[in-house]
């Protein structure tokens, strides 16, 4: 692997992104989400994804892009909400969602990229999580084509109480697509509050991690305390102009009402 990891463009980055892939994309609703790279996806044109992500973007951003371009097969995911049309292939049986409850989600992604091939966790036991029946898939009549197997479930002594866990195995993707505050050259990146999000989970968790950094340093200016993902875990850095690092979409925008009209005038100074 190269020391100086850096592409030209995404376009290059993802230019060998196959059909049938299984793409871990950071982001939480559309905070820190890679929205260069899923772009440059789109316009590639890898069709029949297979995506692990907490959500799938919203409608015309982020991995709704893809949604929306009938490109994505299978998506495991712990939200459907803000995107009507995840939910509307979801129930039309157009694509198959495995929901995953999203520290469980998290954990199948850290431990896929720690070489942990499965886990134990008390999320999800008594529920259709461990005892199988969640619908995957819909049938066009409504009806469940592919539903979740059961799972194994296990007792363990925790500090002297016997509590059930249910057995979850890791996530392992072809490519990983993340978005960083900071990157230097040799792919250590730095996240900025909460777009540290899962971004550096999804990129421990494949095999071929691509980055895209809002500000490219050179190797030596981030300080070894501040690398959030080692370069170890990433293969290609593709640095953002200033105008894509700034487009960054708000999903709900909420204001409270204006302050300007309630409060009163000033008084004007005396001269």
């Amino acid at each position: 692997m190269p020391l100086d990891k850096t592409v030209r463009s995404a376009a290059d980055a993802v230019a060998d992104l196959t059909d049938g892939a299984s793409l871990a994309v950071g982001g939480f609703g559309l905070c820190g989400i890679p929205a260069v790279l899923i772009e440059a996806v789109l316009d590639q044109g890898a069709t029949d994804l297979e995506v692990y992500s907490n959500n799938c973007g919203v409608d015309g951003s982020g991995l709704g892009v893809l949604l929306s371009a009938g490109r994505l097969r299978r998506v495991v995911a712990s939200y459907v909400g803000e995107n009507k049309e995840f939910a509307r292939q979801y129930l039309a049986g157009e694509l198959e969602v495995e929901l995953t409850p999203q520290g469980t989600l998290a954990e199948r992604m850290r431990a896929g990229g720690s070489g942990v091939p499965a886990f134990f966790t008390p999320t999800g036991v008594g529920t259709q999580v461990a005892d199988g029946g969640l619908p995957w898939r819909y049938a066009p009549d409504g009806s469940v084509a592919v539903s979740s197997p059961p799972k194994e479930v296990r007792t363990f002594d925790v500090r002297g109480v016997d509590r059930e866990h249910v057995l979850e195995t890791a996530l392992l993707a072809d490519v990983a697509l993340v978005r960083a505050w900071r990157g230097d050259r040799h792919g250590n990146l730095q996240f900025r509050r909460s777009a540290r999000n899962f971004n550096p989970l999804a990129a421990m968790c494949a095999s071929l991690t691509i980055a895209e950094v809002e500000e490219l340093v050179e190797p030596g200016r981030i300080d070894p305390d501040d690398v959030h993902l080692p370069g170890v875990f990433v293969h290609r850095v593709v640095p953002l102009t200033p105008d894509q690092a700034a487009d960054k979409r708000i999903e709900r925008r909420t204001t409270s009402p204006d302050a300007a009209s309630t409060r009163s005038a000033p008084i004007e100074a005396t001269r």
